[in-house]
């Protein structure tokens, strides 16, 4: 089994090195399986496209991928997509999550059992620390998902997730969204298209020097909203719905 972790990085000059060495070091402990870490610069106008690629040459399970325009979801895309890997994941460069919960991620799919693993700063079992608004914004944008879209997943935005590959490469080509909404699009969609989600505890610690824009994001992230809902009722989604259900009749079957 191969594990792909995608870090999506945008003028991060000054921690990617750091934050690179100690990934490389907690993966390579772990021995149960093999794994790559891609760079995946998005329009960054530093130097940290010199960086990924010094470290590219420094530890061979790295490999940078550059990108001229800007956005998450966009990053994601580009690093999954050109991945042959069987388990495909992301997570901030500030490592914000514990990583002692990558483990428990990748174990999650590679039961079986899951398509998604997604980290939940949100779970009761879960311990954060960060500012009273971040909490605030991020509990209310949650509610706003679940009550316009009726999903039961806690956590749309936490920096730390997995896919497998096959469900990858089912939804990646619905997800329209580039920026920060992709994280939501891609949960809201999985679901509803019956893929199964793993709603995993972690330990997360606010960066405070983060480049997330509060205000920016959040309009984007309610425009995605109201376009994913519109479709949704229009019935957009529908030849999805009934592949999806093709697959696990099929998939029951061979069980």
């Amino acid at each position: 089994m191969k594990v792909s972790v995608a870090i999506p990085v945008l003028n991060e000059e000054k921690q990617l090195a750091g934050s690179i060495a100690e990934l490389c070091a907690f993966l390579g402990a772990q021995g149960a399986y093999d794994y790559e870490i891609v760079i995946a610069d998005n329009g960054s106008a530093d130097r940290t496209l010199a960086v990924a690629n010094s470290l590219a040459q420094r530890h061979r399970e790295v490999r940078v991928l550059h990108l001229d325009q800007r956005g998450r979801g966009r990053a994601l895309k580009g690093a999954w997509g050109a991945s042959g890997a069987d388990i495909l994941s992301y997570m901030d460069v500030d490592l914000s999550t514990g990583l002692e919960a990558f483990p428990l991620l990748v174990a999650a799919l590679a039961s079986g059992n899951f398509d998604l693993a997604v980290g939940s700063r949100l779970s009761r079992a879960s311990r954060t620390r960060r500012g009273w608004r971040r909490e605030l914004l991020s509990r209310g944008y949650n509610q706003l998902v679940k009550r316009l879209l009726g999903t039961k997943f806690s956590d749309a935005q936490c920096g730390f997730k997995a896919i497998t590959r096959e469900a990858a490469r089912r939804l990646l080509p619905v997800v329209e969204g580039t920026g920060w909404f992709f994280d939501t699009e891609l949960l809201v969609l999985a679901e509803k298209l019956g893929y199964r989600i793993c709603d995993l505890p972690v330990s997360w610690l606010d960066d405070p020097d983060s480049r997330v824009k509060v205000l920016p994001t959040a309009w984007e992230d309610i425009k995605g909203l109201v376009r994913v809902r519109r479709k949704l009722r229009r019935g957009a989604y529908g030849p999805l719905l009934a592949e999806a259900a093709g697959t696990r009749q099929a998939e029951a079957r061979a069980a």
